[in-house]
């Protein structure tokens, strides 16, 4: 499985590069976002691990030319911006994950194996599978119709069960961040599924 690393400190990045190769990954840095994004164009990868601030287009802008050119890749940025608004606006380019300097090697090991295994397997509960190559929710085997916003914030369900979906991801799947919107979409979830879809105060929402 090959990562490729952006992270302009040179001593961060050999580490995390020494630390994930270790764990059977194949790691390839780019020290700012043109080289990034050239690598991108000549080989595929497992996973991105971008860094926000870097030379020659920052992670954030990488990432959303990605998107834009239908890269589905899973991303997790890594960042010393803490801000919300940071935040928000990896979430807005395409990031799946988003980890704050300094960290835990890890944990961000934790939530790579996390993204990699959403991204590769079907998952489901109930009867309910979803299939994120084919980007399909299937009711014993049989496709579901289902809204887009809906059928994303469905497969964050279910990628987190038994445990609860963490709010912050479920908005992702929103064009507009409101909690008013994820609880009339959670609501449509509960009646089309029938599954019993509960809040879960401080975090999100739980598939139970």
């Amino acid at each position: 499985m090959k990562i490729l690393l952006l992270e302009d400190d040179p001593n961060l990045a050999k580490s995390l590069q020494r630390y994930l190769q270790k764990h059977g990954y194949e790691v390839e840095w780019a020290k700012d976002g043109e080289e990034a994004i050239e690598l991108t164009y000549r080989q595929t990868y497992t996973l991105y691990l971008l860094d926000i601030n870097v030379p020659r287009m920052n992670g954030v802008e990488l990432l959303k030319s990605l998107r834009d050119a239908d890269d589905t890749t899973p991303a997790i940025f890594i960042s010393a911006q803490t801000d919300i608004d940071s935040m928000r606006n990896g979430f807005d380019a395409g990031g799946d994950d988003y980890i704050k300097k300094p960290f835990d090697p890890q944990e961000l090991l934790l939530r790579i194996e996390h993204k990699i295994r959403t991204k590769q397997a079907p998952v489901g509960v109930r009867g309910y599978r979803y299939d994120p190559k084919e980007n399909t929710v299937y009711r014993e085997d049989v496709a579901c119709s289902m809204g887009e916003v809906q059928k994303c914030i469905f497969a964050k369900l279910l990628s987190h069960y038994p445990n609860p979906a963490p709010k912050i991801e479920l908005m992702e799947c929103m064009e507009r961040y409101s909690d008013g919107a994820l609880r009339v979409n959670i609501a449509k979830l509960k009646k089309d599924t029938g599954l019993s879809i509960e809040s879960v105060r401080g975090v999100g929402y739980q598939i139970l």
